[in-house]
């Protein structure tokens, strides 16, 4: 097992790591930049080395920079986080070259299931069903309309190394097939530095499952079951809830078979998703696949009982799965919302600034990640999510009460949050009855949705 483990990342999921690895006997070393000098994840680790400017490029995204503080500091591993580095291949191979084990997947699996189109040409071989799309990763408008006539409009056009909604734009018909392909395409170059492309058959309202799959060095797969993300704004997750209200217990079995395969075909080894869409049929499709620890992973640990961050770490230093597929059952009901410094009523404008008071609900069920506190300032330079608050009850209704009654008691004064918009959707009639689907927040709150 390792001794000293560096976080290469920053906030509520370095904090969360640390808090892991002391339960390990493990030491941490924190990175961290100019403005997050007084961030939590700083105090709470071992050791703490500052890594350039605020600006993520100089500090979080500078590879060399993290490298070397890892050989600097004695660490003998790297865990990524989500974000940042999490899923980039060539800082998985930096860190093989160096020495250094990297806590995921190699940067061989990274690359393959990163490139959105290749993972979509790879579950298309091994049987998984996939959106009807292209197999073939497309570069211009002239080839990328001739595929969407033969798809079939609407079409959904995506950037194959895109991610976090970003590259993304649904065409309804050839008059606006241009220039939704070209912003997207603009998008991807910009954020990802590639303007591979793809498309596929745009699903109407469809629900966004991911099952949670773990893996070891030795061969053996588990699900952990499915959590349903269909709540988003811009395709990104506004709260996560498990087990998925949609799903029977013939299709969970049927959906985490199939997600266990998936990742048994590129011979996936630690924490990873398999992202579907499911339609109104109950028909489920590959979407992507997240090589990566997820920001929602917290509602399945609160229903399997598994601590997916200890269980990361184990399989890295060559351990074999702590549970088999058998021992893995799923309890009762647990939801996530992410509370973000950002003002739904102005566009969620983000909100960064002083907290001047800060209390956080508790009791039985209840669960806070966060890296906020009384008197810390929110920098603009990053993600606006301040925490995520969890809870876990004997059913959905009763993890519905819990979680109105904790987003009741959570204060966070001094900047505006989106606290109100999650209380809302929390007593949203439709949310109550399960009737969910991505185009929720449009639907029901046009005014937010836009």
């Amino acid at each position: 097992m390792f001794t000293k483990i560096l976080v290469a990342n920053r906030g509520e999921i370095a904090v969360r790591i640390i808090r892991a690895c002391r339960e390990m006997g493990i030491k941490t070393v924190a990175v961290y930049s100019e403005a997050d000098r007084d961030s939590l994840h700083t105090l709470l680790a071992d050791e703490a080395i500052c890594i350039g400017p605020a600006a993520s490029s100089e500090s979080y995204l500078n590879m060399e920079r993290i490298i070397s503080a890892t050989v600097a500091m004695k660490a003998e591993a790297i865990h990524p986080g989500f974000g940042f580095l999490s899923e980039n291949a060539r800082f998985a191979e930096l860190c093989q070259k160096c020495n250094i084990t990297f806590i995921g997947p190699s940067a061989d699996l990274i690359h393959k299931m990163g490139n959105k189109s290749e993972a979509r040409k790879t579950m298309m071989e091994a049987g998984v069903p996939v959106v009807p799309g292209s197999k073939e990763p497309v570069f211009t408008v002239e080839e990328a309309k001739a595929m969407a006539e033969k798809i079939g409009y609407p079409v959904m056009i995506k950037a194959s190394s895109g991610g976090g909604g970003k590259g993304m734009r649904i065409s309804y018909g050839p008059e606006d097939f241009e220039a939704n392909f070209q912003n997207a395409q603009m998008e991807s170059v910009k954020g990802f530095s590639d303007d591979t492309m793809y498309l596929e058959r745009y699903i109407e309202k469809p629900r966004h499952i991911e099952f949670q799959i773990m893996a070891d060095k030795f061969g053996h797969v588990v699900h952990l079951g499915e959590r349903d993300c269909s709540i988003q704004r811009r395709h990104q997750k506004v709260l996560e809830e498990s087990p998925s209200i949609a799903i029977s217990q013939e299709l969970r079995k049927k959906m985490g078979e199939t997600a266990v395969r998936a990742a048994k075909a590129v011979g996936y080894e630690n924490a990873g998703t398999i992202e579907f869409l499911l339609d109104k049929n109950k028909n489920f499709y590959f979407m992507e696949m997240n090589t990566r620890i997820q920001v929602e992973h917290p509602v399945t640990e609160m229903v399997t009982g598994l601590d997916l961050i200890i269980e990361q770490i184990r399989i890295a230093a060559g351990e074999p799965l702590s549970v088999t597929q058998d021992q893995i059952k799923i309890q009762g009901h647990a939801i996530e919302c992410r509370i973000n410094a950002e003002n739904p009523a102005r566009h969620f404008m983000p909100c960064p600034g002083l907290i001047t008071n800060v209390h956080t609900p508790g009791g039985n069920g209840v669960r806070v990640d966060s890296h906020i506190y009384s008197d810390y300032r929110v920098p603009p330079n990053y993600d606006s999510m301040l925490l995520k608050l969890i809870v876990h009850g004997k059913d959905r209704k009763s993890a519905i009460a819990k979680m109105r009654s904790a987003l009741g008691e959570l204060v966070i004064e001094g900047i505006e949050t989106n606290l109100d918009f999650q209380y809302e959707i929390m007593n949203h009639q439709a949310f109550l009855q399960g009737d969910t689907d991505t185009h929720f927040i449009p639907v029901y709150f046009p005014e937010y949705g836009k």
